[in-house]
């Protein structure tokens, strides 16, 4: 991913509002550097529909990146296993020259996160809160439900949620328009045992197998990588793994219950 991934073209709804401040700090210093010893000045490209999509999938990277700062930091420890997830998903989805420059956006908003709660306590948190009021109101259902996804992925990293990062997880789910049963399904993918699949497919282990049923088509529905098919091929495929793991724990239900 080239610099003009991360700034190029239209930067849609996230140019005003609270993301755009955030993204002002944390962007300019990489506009900076791609530009030093550049004499050709930057330039917008025309407004196309093309460039509109840019905008926006570079509204949602960029609201994926504020949001996991606030996931990463919520029990006060930056844990080399989240860093690590969040340079695997870039790596794997976007490229190898994504991980520097999303890495360096963490790093410059985990430092304003120190330099605003030094002036004003929960000021960053303050900030993240209305950053989530804006995605609620701009970023549609099944963006906002694969932006939670990725979150509660970062806090799954080390193999311990904390409460803290549980609770930080509900925050935002709620300011988004989502729920704590999004957040427990999403918490639970990929575990092997019939009580996270039941936690997953958002059903209790008493609900009958065609309440089970209900439950996946349901999932599959609002999961399915072509519901995120605007914002390019490589949040796509971040879509289809999670589609996979909602898909086996499916079929781990059916295995234990013998359903046909």
């Amino acid at each position: 991913m080239g610099m003009g991934k991360w700034i190029g073209g239209v930067l849609g709804w996230m140019a005003g509002g609270p993301l755009g401040a955030l993204a002002g700090y944390a962007i300019g210093s990489l506009f900076e550097n791609a530009t030093a010893g550049d004499e050709t000045p930057y330039r917008e490209p025309p407004h196309t529909s093309s460039s509109y999509d840019e905008g926006q999938r570079n509204s949602f990277l960029f609201s994926l990146l504020a949001m996991a700062s606030y996931i990463i930091s919520a029990d006060g420890r930056i844990m080399h296993s989240e860093m690590e997830y969040v340079r695997r998903f870039l790596r794997t989805n976007f490229g190898e020259q994504a991980v520097a420059q999303g890495e360096q956006i963490l790093l410059n908003l985990f430092e304003q996160k120190k330099q605003m709660d030094a002036r004003s306590p929960q000021a960053f948190r303050n900030t993240i809160r209305e950053c989530a009021q804006q995605i609620a109101l701009y970023m549609n259902y099944e963006q906002r439900l694969q932006l939670l996804s990725f979150l509660a992925g970062i806090a799954r990293a080390d193999g311990n949620v904390s409460r803290e990062e549980t609770n930080a997880l509900r925050e935002v789910a709620q300011l988004i328009g989502l729920t704590d049963s999004e957040v427990n399904s999403l918490l639970n993918l990929g575990k092997p045992s019939a009580e996270a699949a039941y936690q997953v497919l958002e059903v209790s282990p008493s609900a009958t197998d065609d309440e089970v049923k209900r439950a996946y088509r349901r999932l599959a529905l609002k999961h399915h990588p072509d519901t995120v098919a605007s914002l390019g091929p490589d949040v796509q495929k971040a879509a289809e793994e999670k589609f996979k793991q909602i898909s086996e724990a499916y079929e781990l239900i059916k295995r234990e219950r013998g359903i046909k």
